[in-house]
């Protein structure tokens, strides 16, 4: 399967409803942002100048007369854990309104969101559904999510549960 087919139909979904309504919408993702731009439009309907993710230290210069931009290798950005929330703010320059997200680093990007002064919407998805995808919680090889499902739990954020509230995981082929 082509990467762009693994994304989730309910994610689509909810991106699609949320611009038909005048949201503007935004990746926020650990992933490398050169590595996401070419295909979210594609995958999700997000324009690449609204992904953000981690990236590498690239430099201006003159080759044969004219300008490039080379890649180097050192890293600029992570945008991971706390520095979801830093690239939010340095990047778009609002707090969000809603945020969601499906493992553990992105409890600060979700913390970020809530701590505006009106209501805000943060939600975790729950990886349950070893059937149709993958499933993983508080012992995991990848996608750690521990700290959210406490979290969840006290309030405050929405916990959703892939297996009982997704009727469809990914769009059919």
């Amino acid at each position: 399967r082509k990467y762009t087919d693994l994304t989730f139909q309910p994610m689509k979904e909810l991106i699609a409803y949320l611009q038909q309504n005048d949201f503007k919408t935004y990746i926020v993702s650990g992933g490398g942002v050169e590595f996401m731009r070419p295909w979210t439009k594609t995958a999700y309907g997000i324009v690449p100048e609204q992904v953000i993710g981690s990236s590498v230290v690239t430099e201006f210069r003159m080759k044969d007369g004219k300008p490039v931009l080379v890649r180097q290798p050192k890293v600029f950005f992570i945008d991971d854990k706390e520095g979801k929330a830093i690239a939010i703010q340095k990047f778009i320059g609002r707090r969000p309104i809603a945020s969601f997200g499906n493992a553990d680093h992105d409890i600060p990007m979700i913390q970020w969101t809530l701590a505006g002064d009106r209501r805000r919407l943060g939600m975790i998805v729950h990886h349950t559904d070893a059937e149709r995808e993958f499933a993983y919680d508080r012992k995991s090889i990848v996608g750690t999510l521990d700290k959210g499902i406490d979290r969840a739990q006290k309030g405050g954020w929405h916990l959703i549960d892939m297996a009982k509230d997704w009727k469809t995981v990914f769009a059919e082929q």
